[in-house]
Order: C-alpha cells, then sequence, then structure tokens
C-alpha cells in the first residue's frame, strides 16, 4: 500500500467516469464511440456536451506499475474476477489474479468519460519502457481505445525537458495533460535552474508552446493546499491557473460532501466558471488510508476513525464501510447539481470502485460495440472506420503494425496494395505478449506434446472450455488471449467437431441476415439499426486437407471464396488479388452504409507471417531446443497451411461447414475416388 502511494504523489489518481439513463447509454458508452460526435470531441467538447444534456459520467486515474508484468495486467483484458488477498500478495495462479491487476479492457467497459495517468519523477515517467507514465497512457489511447490525460509536473525538469515530453505526447496521439507543480522528490521544493516552480507556470507555458493542441487540467484543493498561506490564498492561486489556460479541475480527496460543495461555492464566487469534478477516494484499507492521508496532510474526520480503528486488522470489512461511505456522499454531491461527474482515486484496485458505481448507477456495461472491432482513440486515427477481419482477436497488434500510416482506410478498404504494414519483429511487447506466465501456458498448452493430435486437443478444449487432461482450461491461445467471444458460441459445436480433427481454427463469425444492432451478441454501432455478417472461418491445417479442400471447393464456386497460404507465401486463391470482400456490414438511421470489416488479399499476406510466426514465438519457444514438443510446432508450422473461407451467401445457412465436412469425406474415400 505505501508503495501504491507513493507512486502518486499524494496527489494524482487514476480515474474515470460514466454516465446514466438512457442518454448516457447513447452518448458515452465509450470513450470514443463510433458515428458519434463524441469520436472526433475534444475532451472539453465531451465534458460540454454531457454537462448540457444533464448526463453524469465517471472517470478513473491510474498510476503506472513498477514491473513490466504489471504493465501487462494493467492493460490486458480478462474476465476473471479479480481476488483480493488479505495478506497483500498477489499469487498468480492459473486463474487467480489480485485485486491490483486492474484491467484498462475491463474498466473501459464500463464507459468512462476519461482516464488519467499519474507522472512519478522517480520512475522514468517520460521514457519508452513499459512502465513509464507516457507508455502507459499512450497504449489507453492507442491500444485500449480510451481518452486519457497524462500527469505532468514540474518537479526535477527543466523547460526544455518539458517540452520535450509534450513533443512526445503529441506524437503519441495524447491531447491531454493534467499540470501539476509535483511533490517534491525530497522533504522541501527544490527550484530547477530553468524550470517551473508552479503549476500556473506549466499552464502558461503549454499554452505558448502548444497554442490549443492540449485539453488541460488542474489541480484544486478542497481544504486548501497544504503548503499555501490560507485556503482564500490557494483559491486565488487556482484561479490564477485557470486563466492561464486550463480548461477543468480535479480536486484532492474529501471526506465530506459538504466540504467539496463548499469549495465549488467559494470558486464560483471569485469567477471560475470551468467544470470542477469531486475526487473520490473509497476507503480501502487501513494502512493505504494512513499513509495517504500522510502523504496528503489531510485529515479524517473522527466519525470515519471511530468507524475504522476497531475494524482496522480486517479489509474486507473496512472495504465494504469504505464502499457505503463513498456511495452515501457521492449521492449527495449528484442531487447537489454542482456535480456533473464523479473521478475516482482507484490506487488500482477496481473491485471497491465498480461496486460505488454499480450502486450508483453510473456502471453499466452495454454489449454494443461502436465497431466490430476495438477503436483506437489516436487522433489521426479518426476516420478509420474499417479492417481486415484477420486481426480481429488481435488488434493491439493490428494498431501496432499500422502505426506509422498517414491515411487509414475510410468506408471502403480502397485500393489494397497500398497500406505498408509494419514488421512485427518483437512479439514480447507488453501490449502484444501472452498475459499468462509461462507456467500457465504449458499448464495448458501441455508440459510435453506427443503428436500433433497433442495440439488438436489444445484447441479443442478452448473452444469446449472443458479441462485438460492434466486439469487445467485453457482459456486462451496464441492467436487469441482472451477466452471465446459471445457470437463464437454460436458456432460452438461445429467448430468442436472440425478441431478435433485437425482443422484448428484461430478466427470465425456466423453470418447473420439484419439482427438489430442492439442485439447483445452481434450487434455493434448505434442503435436502431440494423447488422449483417458473412459466414467466415480461418484455420491451420494440414497440407493433405488442403489438397482434398481444394477439390471440394471447386463445387461450391463462387458462393464460397479462399483464400490458401502456406509459410512459404505459396497462396492459392479463387478471389480478385486485389479487391477486398465486406464481410461485416451496418444499416443505420439516417446514415450511409457502413463496413467495417473486410477480407483483403494483400493484408491477408501480411497476416499470414504473423499468424504463422506466433507457432514459434508463443508456443514453440516454451520447450527446450529440439525437443519432441518443441519439434511438433515447428513440423506444423513449417508443414500446415492458413485458410480463410467466406461464405458470401448471408441469408442462407453457412455452407462452410458442408465444405469441410465434404473434405474429410473425400479423405475416407478411396484413393480411385479422391482423383474424381
Amino acid at each position: 500500500d505505501w508503495e501504491e502511494v507513493e507512486g502518486n504523489g499524494g496527489k494524482a489518481f487514476l480515474c474515470y467516469y460514466s454516465n446514466s439513463g438512457e442518454s448516457s447509454k447513447e452518448s458515452s458508452r465509450c470513450s470514443t464511440p463510433v458515428l458519434d460526435a463524441d469520436r472526433t470531441d475534444r475532451l472539453r467538447d465531451k465534458m460540454k456536451r454531457r454537462i448540457e444534456s444533464g448526463d453524469r459520467w465517471f472517470s478513473l486515474e491510474f498510476f503506472p506499475p513498477r514491473t513490466a508484468p504489471g504493465a501487462v495486467n494493467l492493460i490486458s483484458r480478462t474476465n476473471i474476477t479479480p481476488t483480493l488477498h488479505r495478506s497483500g500478495i498477489c499469487f498468480l495462479n492459473e486463474w487467480t489474479f489480485c485485486s491490483l491487476c486492474v484491467r484498462f479492457d475491463r474498466m473501459g467497459s464500463g464507459g468512462p468519460l476519461f482516464i488519467d495517468v499519474t507522472w512519478h519523477p522517480a520512475g522514468d515517467p517520460g521514457s519508452d519502457k513499459e512502465t513509464s507514465s507516457m507508455m502507459i497512457a499512450s497504449t489507453a489511447v492507442n491500444y485500449c481505445g480510451l481518452e486519457s490525460v497524462l500527469h505532468l509536473t514540474c518537479c526535477n525538469q527543466t523547460k526544455e525537458k518539458i517540452t520535450a515530453h509534450l513533443n512526445k505526447a503529441k506524437r503519441l496521439g495524447l491531447k491531454n495533460i493534467m499540470a501539476l507543480r509535483g511533490d517534491p522528490i525530497g522533504k522541501d521544493w527544490v527550484e530547477e535552474d530553468g524550470g517551473f516552480n508552479y503549476a500556473t507556470d506549466l499552464v502558461k507555458h503549454i499554452r505558448c508552446e502548444f497554442d490549443d493542441y492540449f485539453d488541460i487540467c488542474v489541480a484544486g484543493y478542497p481544504t486548501g493546499h497544504p503548503e499555501a498561506e490560507s485556503y482564500e490564498d490557494d483559491l486565488r492561486h487556482l484561479k490564477e491557473k485557470v486563466d492561464a489556460g486550463a480548461h477543468f479541475i480535479i480536486t484532492q480527496l474529501f471526506f465530506r460532501a459538504e466540504t467539496f460543495l463548499k469549495f465549488v461555492k467559494d470558486c464560483r464566487a471569485i469567477g471560475i466558471t470551468c467544470p470542477i469534478l469531486p475526487g473520490i477516494f473509497p476507503i480501502q484499507g487501513y494502512h493505504s488510508l494512513r499513509q495517504l492521508v500522510k502523504l496528503s496532510k489531510l485529515e479524517v474526520p473522527e466519525e470515519i476513525m471511530q468507524v475504522i480503528e476497531p475494524i482496522k486488522d480486517n479489509d474486507a470489512a473496512i472495504r465494504n464501510y469504505g464502499i457505503q461511505q463513498a456511495v452515501e456522499m457521492c449521492k449527495v454531491l449528484l442531487a447537489s447539481g454542482e456535480v456533473p461527474g464523479l473521478h475516482f482515486y482507484t490506487l488500482n484496485r477496481e473491485v471497491a470502485t465498480m461496486e460505488v458505481l454499480r450502486q450508483l448507477g453510473l456502471w453499466a456495461e452495454d454489449p454494443r460495440r461502436p465497431l466490430p472491432w476495438a477503436v483506437s482513440a489516436h487522433p489521426k486515427r479518426k476516420v478509420e472506420d474499417v479492417r481486415p477481419i484477420f486481426w480481429a482477436s488481435r488488434p493491439k497488434s493490428y494498431i501496432y503494425r499500422t502505426q506509422d500510416w498517414d491515411d487509414f482506410p475510410n468506408g471502403r478498404w480502397g485500393n489494397s496494395s497500398s497500406p505498408a504494414f509494419g514488421e512485427l519483429t518483437d512479439y514480447y511487447l507488453f501490449y502484444l505478449k501472452s498475459k499468462s506466465p509461462k507456467e500457465a501456458l504449458l499448464q495448458m498448452w501441455g508440459e510435453e506434446l506427443m503428436n500433433e493430435e497433442s495440439v488438436y486437443e489444445v484447441f479443442t478444449n478452448y473452444i469446449t472450455s472443458q479441462t485438460n487432461r492434466n486439469g487445467h482450461k485453457v482459456m486462451c491461445l496464441p492467436w487469441n488471449d482472451d477466452p471465446l467471444a459471445p457470437e463464437t458460441n454460436l458456432l460452438k459445436d461445429e467448430l468442436e467437431k472440425v478441431n478435433r480433427r485437425g482443422v484448428l481454427t484461430i478466427n470465425s463469425q456466423p453470418n447473420i441476415n439484419g439482427k438489430p444492432s442492439s442485439d447483445p451478441i452481434v450487434g455493434w454501432g448505434p442503435a436502431g439499426g440494423y447488422v449483417f455478417q458473412k459466414a467466415y472461418l480461418e484455420f491451420f491445417t494440414s497440407s493433405e486437407n488442403v489438397t482434398a479442400l481444394l477439390q471440394v471447393l471447386k463445387k461450391y464456386e463462387p458462393r464460397v471464396n479462399y483464400h490458401i497460404v502456406n509459410v512459404q507465401g505459396r497462396n492459392t486463391t479463387n478471389a480478385h488479388d486485389m479487391q477486398p470482400n465486406a464481410v461485416t456490414w451496418g444499416i443505420f438511421p439516417g446514415r450511409e452504409i457502413i463496413q467495417p470489416t473486410v477480407v483483403d488479399p494483400v493484408s491477408f499476406m501480411y497476416w499470414k507471417d504473423e499468424a504463422f510466426a506466433l507457432w514459434i514465438e508463443q508456443w514453440a519457444k516454451l520447450y527446450e531446443d529440439e525437443s519432441p514438443s518443441r519439434m511438433i510446432i515447428q513440423y506444423i508450422h513449417d508443414n500446415y497451411f492458413l485458410v480463410n473461407l467466406v461464405d458470401n451467401d448471408f441469408p442462407l445457412d453457412s455452407c462452410l461447414w458442408q465444405v469441410i465436412e465434404d473434405m474429410f469425406t473425400l479423405l475416407d474415400s478411396p484413393p480411385e475416388t479422391q482423383k474424381d
């Protein structure tokens, strides 16, 4: 607890914002919803629109983890319920994660308006390290699609260094800064030659060097900054920060609603008119509370300490009390009419904050997706609304490989020969590697493989969610680091059958003919629309199977398009070599048809390299060189083919399962029949 709070400098915490009511669900389900003004608006505009409409929202604050595995846990999606251990130890056994392992994707599903990432001078926050503030905030924007605010302090930094950080933030797609003086590294503040001593100077510098590019947030102190000469003097300094160019204020934590409401009244009285967001801290533990109060120089009200002291050794009891105390305080704040949104100090723990939001009615996960794939919040990707289907289960990889594109497909994929995908040479980047440790992967995929059928069994157990012969569930594959999507469950029985026989599926979608966009399984986009899909199947299989498959496919042309390629790039297809095939589209009121997913022949060859490499990089390398297990995976990599099939006749039941069945029937028939 001490290290975590120290990492926040006593003033910076992570926060998420959500809305309540039907209008909230429509307007802010995602931080960058597609086909909505939110997709292109500045953060200040999003706030303004929600305030004008009466929507309420929430935000969450995170601090960068101290280790690379912590960074993976912070950004990765999981459906596992985090478990808090009283000992404070994070036991990363098979599927138990400590609640310190907060997930951007998981928390993002609740609909935050934004998150913010703290800046700790001692942690090399502006570097390219995967644990740095800069990289965590960049990942949240680019790979998790979350509107993000990067904290930046004056502490131990020259003007030139601050400018360099801001230029880097801009280059990475960050558009929001929380400008802070920051806490001194030692006991007392030390002036930096050529630096700034006050947040006001930092705000002025950002405005001078970057004009209006960044939306700027500053900190407010409901009881006055501990170093201020008086409460009134601190209010004057706050107004100076706003007058210098800040767009909104987030306050330090407090324990009574009336403390914040008085602060807002006093701010308005001296002419501060921008949004003021209350910093909410659900009490989660005795020691974390003591350390946080020590750092922030706040006093805990006597009535709270009287409750906590007798139960200080019972973490669960304190957390339950903290939840209820936060809920009651937030209800008063929201009822006052002065509070459009709530800013939560989570200490990188999701359980208490999520429960507070649920009880307030602000946490409302919406099954609808803005698009069938994860939307990036990077400003230059705003027009992007179509992608190849191949990266459906690896969206972060797709974003990484297209990060240097100047233009993104919009409406139609266009000339598919023009995109140049970046090389994916580092499979261990923290947003691309598996979030499961090596030991867990071996438990799932086999400590020792006996033959190719052992691999078939791994795929089958993943599809069926059954335990393997050693009693472990297969919760991921190299091509999909998450449990099966609800949509895939529609195909579960058929997928099980073909995987058992060596058709190793890595991507699929059912045919859909005019389902409402609100459908909880296949829906996406704005309400009132209809979505369509062609049946799609992508898999690895043996050369023997491919030989039979090519014969069978002759009977299904032109209904079925196919691409078949091996690791050397020997490609067989009946599709136009430059023309994409739309496999997902949607029709919405008052809008053009949207086709967000395509099968594109050129990008398939780039995906092929990645898909084959994952056999080696994420599976074979689990085993010793020259071991039988490694040789089995190497053989599959070298000899199997990657196949994708599209059934173009989407109104009919998919014929792809019959194609596979015909392939097996042909293989089982006498040799003379196969020649025919």
